[in-house]
Formats: C-alpha cells, sequence, structure tokens
C-alpha cells in the first residue's frame, strides 16, 4: 500500500463535480474547477491541471480519470481563454491572461477548502503537503512557473519569480521551448513564450513528441525538449515516437483535434505519469525506479537526470 491508502495497481471508482466556483475578485469571473477525486483512501495528494489554448475544465478527462482513479485529486480550472467563456480578443483582459492563468492555478491551490467542502465525502482527505501542477502546451507553460521557469523580460533578464513553495512536482506535457526560437509571428503576439528554465529547479516530468513540429517555432520537435535539456535538477524526460502537439490523445476521449490517436501511447502516458508522481509524492512507491529501467520499445525512450526518489 502507498502512503496514500491506495495500491499503486488497483483503481479506485471516482467521483467527478463540476463545477465549483471559486471567488475570483478582480479577475472579471469567477474561477470554475473540475474536480475529479478518488471515493476511496486518506492523504490524498493533489494535482492542479492547466488546459491547453482554448480547452476548458472539461478537457483531458484521459488524464484526469486516470489520476484520480490512482489516488489523486485532480482539479482542472477553466482559464479565460477559454472557448467556452467567449472572451473576445480586444478584451482589455487579453494582453494579460498568461499571467491571469498562472493566478488560476494559485487560486484553486488556495481555495482547497471550498474544494473539499463542494465534493461530498472528500473533507479531512487531502494531503496538502503532496503537490504537484501539470499542463499541456500554453497550460504547461502555466504550470512551469509555479515549478520555478521564468519568462524573459523585453532586456533578456528572467522576469518574476512565480514559484510556489507548496508544489513538490510537476509534469509538462508539450512545454514550448526557449523564445530564441520562435517565429517572427510568434515574437510579435506571443510576447510571454520566451520561458527561461535556469530556476527551474522543482523535480518534473517533461513529455515530448518527436513529430510535434510547432508553427510557432523555427526549430524541429527538439524544442519541446528545451525543458529538460535547461532545466536544473531532478529531471525526467519522456519522449513519444511518431507523436504529435496531441501526444497521441491526451485532450479527450474522440477529442476532433487529436491528429495522432495512438491509444497506446495515451496508455503508456497514463501510466509512466502515474508512476512519476508517486515517485515524487509517495516516497515508498518504487514504480518509477522500475520504468526508468524498462525498455518502452517502439513507442518511445525516457531518460533522467539528478534524479533522486524520495522527497
Amino acid at each position: 500500500m502507498t502512503e496514500t491508502g491506495l495500491a499503486a495497481g488497483s483503481p479506485a471508482p471516482v467521483v467527478s463535480v463540476k463545477p465549483v466556483t471559486l471567488p475570483a475578485p478582480g479577475r472579471g469571473e469567477d474561477l470554475q474547477i473540475h474536480v475529479s477525486a478518488p471515493v476511496t483512501g486518506t492523504g490524498l495528494p493533489v494535482i492542479v491541471f492547466s488546459h491547453g489554448f482554448g480547452q476548458s475544465m472539461n478537457s483531458y478527462a484521459p488524464l484526469a480519470d486516470h489520476w484520480a482513479a490512482h489516488g489523486f485529486v485532480v482539479l482542472r480550472p477553466t482559464h479565460l481563454d477559454s472557448r467556452t467563456l467567449g472572451l473576445p480578443p480586444e478584451d482589455p483582459r487579453t494582453p494579460e491572461i498568461w499571467r491571469l492563468r498562472i493566478e488560476d492555478l494559485r487560486r484553486a491551490l488556495d481555495g482547497l477548502d471550498l474544494v473539499e467542502a463542494a465534493v461530498p465525502g472528500l473533507g479531512g482527505r487531502l494531503d496538502r503537503s503532496r503537490v504537484a501542477v501539470s499542463g499541456h502546451s500554453w497550460g504547461a507553460q502555466s504550470a512551469s512557473t509555479l515549478l520555478g521557469a521564468r519568462v524573459l523580460g523585453s532586456d533578456g533578464m528572467p522576469g518574476e519569480d512565480m514559484s510556489d513553495p507548496r508544489v513538490k512536482a510537476g509534469v509538462l506535457l508539450a512545454l514550448t521551448g526557449l523564445g530564441d526560437d520562435l517565429t517572427p509571428f510568434a515574437a510579435e503576439h506571443f510576447p510571454f513564450m520566451r520561458p527561461y528554465f535556469g530556476d527551474m529547479t522543482t523535480p518534473s516530468l517533461i513529455v515530448a513528441g518527436d513529430e510535434d513540429q510547432s508553427a510557432l517555432s523555427t526549430r524541429g520537435a527538439d524544442w519541446f525538449t528545451d525543458p529538460y535539456v535547461h532545466g536544473p535538477g531532478s529531471k525526467s524526460l519522456l519522449t513519444l515516437s511518431g507523436a504529435e502537439h496531441s501526444l497521441g490523445g491526451i485532450s479527450g476521449y474522440e477529442a476532433a483535434e487529436t491528429t495522432d490517436e495512438h491509444p497506446a501511447r495515451v496508455a503508456l502516458i497514463q501510466r509512466l505519469t502515474t508512476a512519476y508522481l508517486r515517485s515524487v509524492l509517495c516516497s515508498d512507491d518504487t514504480g518509477w525506479k522500475t520504468a526508468l529501467d524498462e525498455d518502452l520499445g517502439p513507442l518511445g525512450s525516457l531518460r533522467s537526470k539528478n534524479v533522486s526518489m524520495t522527497r
């Protein structure tokens, strides 16, 4: 048994509640969150997940469902760029959405009391000392700032430190690379997309597809490995063979935007991200050590640097 009270290989029934609404003064919209949790277990770790551009709290069910069934409480906030909110481009908040996304993730952690109260049977079952953040694409960049990544200013210097000491680990899926490699369009329209990974010291698993060719980058798919290459401390890199930006279909079951549908690839992501999160949040779990020695065959490869199994 792990310290969460749920055996690593035994999926539990899941309760899903949405929306859980958290007050958000000054945001213009209260923050809505989708909460997924196992119906059994105590001392449950928490994952706050940041969706990609235009998605919502209803997206990424293949990940949230799996994590919740294996002992995690998963919070999926809806950011202001979500298509479900229909914010017009001329809205004065638009240039600051990248910052508001980060505030959303922090607000979700600030609101854990309200989350517990809103989900039947969840009260008193969270372990707030075991918190991870995760995200896909723009969501991965949002999540990375809580792990210590910064945004370079126009002077080329790292900007504000927005890391959160409550966050002990991260899983970053299709996280954009260095801003020096942006296309002219991206550089003009997305000035916040200039990450600096030199201070991203929190343990993190980076997941990249080797056929993820971004229209925002002048480089190839290796651009998405920059967070691993340039991030200090304990980092792991899962490179998925043949995977494009949707990484096989993590954004939703039968999602139309999935260009590389591959159930086995999604199943691998589910299994390895769960093993990774257990390794850094549940010190008695050894599944990740086994995974590091595993041959993934045609699905991809896994490597790590400066890895410690105990937190």
